[in-house]
């Protein structure tokens, strides 16, 4: 069972907490049993609320990508791995050095 998450504890007891006022002052009850039946309705109000808040999927397990063997290039029978090298991009000046 997963447990809960911060946003639904917090929906959740803020359901509970102004459900509860809400309803004690609309029903202006001060029975002690009026003041039982509100204070667990909010808490059902409250749970049912924290329940239904969307929680968010877990995350999708990463494509790794696998980079292509490196070429290699035959200069007299001999084999050098060659480096592939990035080139900056297009737009993105690069500092200028200039003597002072």
């Amino acid at each position: 069972m997963p447990r809960p998450t911060a946003a639904q504890l917090a929906y959740g007891s803020c359901t509970v907490i102004f459900s509860t006022l809400a309803m004690l002052l609309l029903s202006q009850t001060s029975s002690g049993l009026g003041v039982v039946v509100i204070a667990l309705s909010a808490l059902v109000l409250g749970l049912l609320v924290a329940m239904t808040v969307p929680v968010p999927k877990p995350a999708a397990p990463t494509v790794s990508v696998a980079r292509p063997a490196p070429t290699t290039v035959t200069v007299t029978e001999r084999r050098f791995p060659v480096r592939r090298e990035t080139v900056a991009a297009a737009g993105a000046p690069e500092p200028v050095r200039e003597r002072a």
